[in-house]
């Protein structure tokens, strides 16, 4: 292994160890949160459906938490950010802004996993589809953390309060996962106001799984649209991410 290589893996394993390991092993309690909002949501949805909803409602409990995780990077960049002064020291090394916010993304992927697996636990239970509708769940699901990440990173640089960073990520994950119909089809929105749930990326992504699981019948023009922006918006904003944020001067 070479020795940028190795620098590459140190830097990640970082970045894991303190956003991360060190939460979950001094503050357990805070694991809590990660599995108890999108559950309690679900738990509502099933009931108040009395079970027809529980397939869609685990596809949204699972999109729910990768788009809370991805959203979470603002509050826990701007406190290591400022408190902890680590991105100093990160601006101040060879590390570029893509090896930082892989590092941060795998730390949030790894904090959130108690959700994680639980959810995912459900989805093998409860939701019956095909092998080819796992694995667009899944990718689907990867693209909104892609998304999610991407923006959470973009606003963590341009903002430098902590307490700030951590209202805009309370407000864009209900925004994105509480609005829209991810729990349930967006056919149960009266259709005078069905129009505004397409503002948020989320909805394509729900329609794109729940068409996948047979909850919701699309045309292939409207499963096409809904590809187009989901991919579309998750690489936009990564290749900000990546290329465009003011990580250095800030």
């Amino acid at each position: 292994m070479t020795t940028k290589r190795r620098n590459v893996f140190s830097q990640l394993y970082a970045s894991i160890l303190i956003n991360a390991i060190y939460a979950m092993k001094n503050y357990p309690i805070t694991l809590l949160n990660t599995l108890l909002a999108p559950l309690s949501i679900l738990i509502v949805i099933t009931l108040i459906s009395k079970g027809t909803l529980l397939g869609v409602s685990i596809e949204g409990a699972l999109m729910a938490s990768m788009v809370a995780s991805g959203m979470s990077i603002q509050g826990d960049l701007s406190h290591l950010k400022n408190d902890f002064k680590l991105q100093d020291m990160v601006v101040s090394s060879p590390t570029s802004s893509a090896v930082y916010m892989l590092g941060m993304a795998i730390s949030e992927v790894i904090y959130s996993l108690p959700a994680f697996i639980v959810l995912t636990i459900l989805a093998a239970l409860f939701i019956h589809t095909t092998v080819t509708g796992y694995f667009i769940l899944l990718t689907v699901i990867v693209l909104m953390f892609i998304f999610s990440i991407s923006l959470g990173f973009i606003i963590s640089t341009f903002s430098t309060d902590v307490m700030q960073n951590w209202a805009f990520s309370g407000i864009l994950s209900t925004l994105l996962t509480t609005i829209p119909p991810i729990y349930y089809t967006i056919t149960y929105i009266p259709l005078p106001f069905r129009y505004i749930a397409y503002i948020s990326p989320t909805t394509y992504a729900a329609e794109i799984v729940q068409n996948a699981i047979g909850a919701l019948p699309l045309s292939l023009t409207s499963l096409a649209l809904d590809w187009a922006v989901v991919l579309g918006i998750s690489l936009c904003l990564l290749f900000l991410a990546v290329k465009k944020s003011r990580w250095r001067e800030v």
